[in-house]
């Protein structure tokens, strides 16, 4: 018998325990005074006004299984409606705006939508670039509907206390579609069911222990979705989430004591960003219980830094994972700062933790190319590096119509199972922790070794002037010359001595002794969601440019 799943059962759930506890905090202005002004919607507000919405959305066609553009800012209505959807059985196409328009539209088309829910702007796009939106049939306008058709969202909050009856989906239907940014590779839909999200939930309440008295500040939109459902209050920060570098750390953290945060979510690039203000101006963050920080490595100097504004019952988490499944692998920064770290500068790799709860990792053979069937001898011994993999039941287990990106990302086993493939390459020790040595793509090979680039990089990052490196591979591939890129703290006054302190560390390490090219750079390419990850794959074409290749 199918089990009956939707993950809007979740806030109904919430709603009978706290319905007068804050469910939103919305920053909506300042008073003459510069201080902040809050809107703010309670978990029944949030239920009953969810209710209303699935009752119109299911009136204009909106209703089990039907594709949804989803182009709503955080805030208010943007939780409104993807309860609403969720509660009809309507399905979330999500793209990251920050990917930029030309693959944002691409990746909408590839959704094959029949609705679309946006503000204004997000309509006016629409307008102008009609060709990828021929399969919508319902439009919705979150604000003032100008010259184009369909419905605004007030037209749609139906006039009723009624409860709505929730759709009755299954564990192993579709609840979403969210888009990879594509930094890692071509932009793919990942396919969400109810079984998924509930999983997910279920592994964070367990693993970070969550209260019911939590009050979150998400920086990234979509980590906020999971907050009615694990009942805490979310609190939408001032700032442009697409842009976590570029946060003004005083918002986040005036948000953080004005609104008493017990749970923070922080790229590592924002994390940097509040910690090294925070230190400079030596302030302290009582309120906060734990911070979680994820999207990219999270080196320890960052963790270090963002340490000192916390207090001793607070930790760092550094949650492992992807888009399609996460989050799976995780540790605190207790151990890291008093175990882990210094292995980390030695050129081990980055210790990204254990598995989280009933989570199965291994590491197998690292290879390019499809594996049709999951048997032991993939795997890889201890200590030796190999592509990470997982099971679980948060793991998705296809992409949206792309049967190619299916072949090489998931490897099914004869249990039924279906293990992804991260892309990443690690290894474990004999303490069963996952040690993240990189991207698979990233790995440079020559005619006589492959290279890492986590651990290759780690020992040009213990120079006191370099704030970060990228090892790139130039020339063809399994013949590369291996550079690296370094981004200085400051511009050195003498460049010359600098990359000649720095041909000097390379030859003192095995990792490192075969590195003979060094070139700086003013700033890294980086990804646009979390500011984090570097493009490596820029620097490489760069790289065989510099050397004529």
């Amino acid at each position: 018998m199918t089990s009956y799943s939707n993950i809007s059962l979740g806030l109904k759930q919430t709603c009978e325990k706290y319905p007068y506890k804050r469910a939103i905090v919305y920053p909506s202005g300042r008073d003459r005074n510069g201080r902040v002004l809050y809107s703010q919607m309670t978990f029944s507000q949030l239920d009953r006004q969810s209710d209303k919405l699935a009752f119109g959305l299911e009136e204009i066609g909106i209703t089990r299984g039907t594709r949804t553009i989803l182009m709503v800012p955080p805030g208010m209505e943007f939780f409104i409606i993807v309860f609403a959807m969720f509660k009809v059985g309507a399905i979330p196409v999500v793209v990251d705006p920050g990917m930029g328009i030309g693959r944002m539209l691409q990746c909408l088309q590839q959704g094959r939508p029949k609705a679309f829910i946006g503000i204004e702007k997000a309509h006016l796009l629409r307008k102008l670039k009609p060709g990828f939106f021929t399969s919508v049939k319902h439009w919705v306008t979150v604000g003032k509907r100008w010259f184009w058709g369909g419905y605004t969202l007030d037209q749609l909050m139906a006039q009723t206390d009624d409860p709505y009856p929730i759709a009755q989906t299954t564990r192993d239907e579709a609840a979403a579609i969210v888009f990879t940014t594509g930094s890692t590779g071509p932009a793919k839909g990942v396919v969400y069911t109810h079984g998924n999200f509930e999983a997910q939930i279920k592994q964070i309440r367990e693993h970070f222990q969550i209260e019911p008295d939590e009050i979150d500040l998400p920086t990234f939109p979509l980590f906020a979705l999971f907050d009615p459902v694990l009942g805490m209050t979310a609190v939408i920060p001032d700032m442009d989430p697409t842009k976590p570098a570029l946060v003004d750390p005083a918002k986040i953290i005036e948000a953080v004591e004005n609104q008493g945060i017990t749970n923070m979510f922080a790229s590592p690039a924002l994390l940097n960003r509040v910690g090294k203000f925070g230190k400079e101006n030596h302030i302290k963050l009582p309120s906060l219980r734990r911070v979680v920080s994820a999207g990219a490595p999270v080196t320890p100097a960052n963790i270090e830094q963002f340490s000192t504004l916390l207090f001793d019952h607070a930790q760092i988490h550094t949650p492992y994972g992807a888009t399609e499944s996460v989050p799976i692998i995780s540790i605190g920064s207790n151990e890291i700062l008093s175990e882990t770290k210094k292995l980390s500068e030695q050129g081990f790799g980055m210790c990204i933790g254990r598995p989280i709860c009933d989570t199965r990792v291994e590491i197998i053979k690292i290879s390019d190319n499809p594996i049709t069937q999951f048997h032991d001898n993939l795997k890889m011994p201890e200590n030796q590096v190999g592509e990470i993999t997982v099971t679980a039941d948060l793991v998705t287990e296809n992409y949206f119509n792309n049967h190619e990106a299916d072949l090489l990302a998931k490897i099914p086993d004869p249990n039924g199972k279906i293990w992804h493939r991260m892309g990443d390459l690690g290894w474990k020790d004999s303490k069963g922790r996952i040690w993240f040595c990189g991207r698979k793509n990233h790995r440079v090979v020559t005619r006589d070794e492959t290279l890492f680039t986590i651990p290759v990089e780690a020992i040009f990052n213990n120079h006191e002037n370099v704030f970060r490196s990228a090892l790139a591979g130039a020339g063809p591939k399994h013949m590369q010359i291996p550079v690296i890129f370094i981004e200085p703290c400051t511009k050195p006054e003498d460049k010359n001595a600098f990359i000649n302190e720095l041909l000097e560390i390379a030859k003192s390490n095995p990792l490192t002794q075969m590195i003979e090219h060094i070139f700086i750079e003013k700033a890294f390419p980086v990804d646009i969601r979390h500011n984090s990850k570097i493009f490596r794959e820029k620097l490489a074409v760069k790289a065989t440019k510099k050397l004529n290749l």
